[in-house]
């Protein structure tokens, strides 16, 4: 016998879903929609964008601009070009620094992640005497863990004493933002860096970043975040909130492709500091002296003295087409979406009929404890998102060993994808039954 998802029967939930797209359209029509199982189905419905997020319509022509600036000027584009690439990185920090809640002079976008990580680590984890220890969650994203370990061994340090990895309670899924502070108001005199991801890459939960800053400046240790899953999903205040340093990616919710640039926040208190150890390069030095060509840098009092290297014209560009649709859709807006589309994916979700294979949420249900993201423990999830996907033209994401995350995108994703995702995973796990 098959499941659906309510007694009124799959045909009235579709009904549904496509009353609410009219009623609350997002911006599908800026986006290229992937098909899926081959063609299949003219259109997936995409979940896939906290890994991967889809090619903006106006990314492609902005791009070729860039390069036939290149073919038609050479070396000249770099003052001439429509866009001149000499201060070309400055077209992205405005917007990125709304994008964040940050202050302009806050934010430079560069490299990628880990690096980014990295180098902000030379700079903020600076381990003296008793106070040592750098605090992640024990569910922390592996490349940030590597990081965390290989900084401590840099510094001479024994990893497996200087990382401290927090755990949720016992039968929980998330960690508590309480059980954070609380360790840190009892052991934070042993701290030197708090470092924790915005949003969980894992579960899908928010965490409480104004109050974990707090309670970590409190304790005298320096609080940096890894927002890779929630920069471009949920409202930040980076600034207003007082975080020291932040990271982020721009190829999941921000639109700007695979391996895309990434982003940087250092807080107005740090900047101009020369105390402060960095690691520097041509592109680190003060603009007006960079081509002086003197062997000692002048860092400018801004997030830029962290750069080190000639920005990458070509991955700049879709970074920029990118963050122009945040500035025009307006974060606020985008977080107001998602938190309807969220909440319809959830009750859905909720309505499926428990079977042999049960489905299990591990997001946080409170919608302030959560970005788009919904995640679902269920048996053999790596079968069921491939059926998903070959049978339904659902496209979802799976961590190993049991859990499927959906992640319905509020520029792009419908209330329509939501049921698909929904009606095609209760007729998967009823089959198991």
């Amino acid at each position: 016998m098959t499941t659906t998802l309510t007694t009124e029967g799959a045909g009235a939930e579709e009904a549904q879903a496509r009353r609410l797209d009219r009623a609350d359209p997002g911006s599908r029509d800026l986006f290229h929609i992937p098909p899926a199982d081959g063609g299949r189905y003219p259109e997936a419905a995409y979940f896939a964008g906290n890994s991967l997020g889809l090619q903006p319509r106006a990314t492609r022509g902005e791009l070729l601009d860039d390069l036939d600036d290149w073919a038609r000027l050479g070396v000249e584009g770099h003052l001439e070009g429509r866009r001149p690439w000499l201060p070309y990185h400055e077209l992205l920090t405005g917007p990125a620094a709304r994008l964040v809640g940050a202050l302009p002079a806050e934010t430079v976008v560069m490299n990628s992640l880990t690096v980014n990580l990295h180098l902000l680590m030379v700079s903020f984890y600076r381990p003296r005497g008793a106070r040592v220890r750098i605090v992640v969650e024990d569910s922390a994203f592996p490349s940030d863990s590597y990081a965390v370990r290989s900084q401590a061994r840099f510094h001479g340090l024994d990893p497996d004493q200087a990382v401290v990895r927090l755990r949720p309670r016992p039968g929980e899924d998330v960690l508590r933002a309480e059980d954070v502070t609380g360790f840190l108001a009892d052991q934070g005199h042993t701290v030197a860096l708090v470092m924790l991801g915005g949003v969980n890459y894992l579960t899908g939960q928010f965490m409480d970043i104004p109050a974990i800053t707090a309670a970590g400046r409190a304790a005298g240790a320096v609080v940096g975040w890894d927002l890779a899953h929630a920069v471009g999903n949920v409202p930040l205040r980076l600034h207003d909130w007082g975080v020291d340093f932040a990271a982020w990616c721009s190829y999941k919710y921000l639109n700007s492709g695979p391996g895309a640039l990434a982003g940087a926040y250092v807080h107005e208190r740090h900047l101009g500091d020369r105390g402060i150890p960095r690691f520097e390069g041509w592109w680190s030095t003060e603009p007006a002296t960079r081509f002086l060509m003197d062997p000692v840098s002048r860092p400018p009092a801004t997030a830029d003295a962290w750069q080190i290297s000639n920005p990458p014209i070509f991955s700049m560009a879709p970074v920029r087409t990118s963050l122009d649709l945040f500035d025009k859709a307006g974060m606020d807006t985008l977080r107001e979406r998602s938190l309807r589309l969220t909440g319809h994916l959830e009750t859905l979700l909720g309505r499926i009929t428990p079977t042999t294979r049960p489905v299990t949420a591990i997001t946080p249900r409170d919608p302030r404890q959560r970005g788009c993201q919904l995640s679902l423990r269920v048996a053999g999830a790596s079968e069921i998102a491939r059926r998903l996907r070959h049978r339904h033209g659902v496209i979802a994401d799976v961590r190993e060993p049991d859990v499927i995350r959906l992640a319905p995108v509020p520029l792009y994703s419908t209330y329509h994808d939501c049921w698909r995702a929904a009606d095609a995973l209760a007729r998967e796990v009823a089959e198991d039954a």
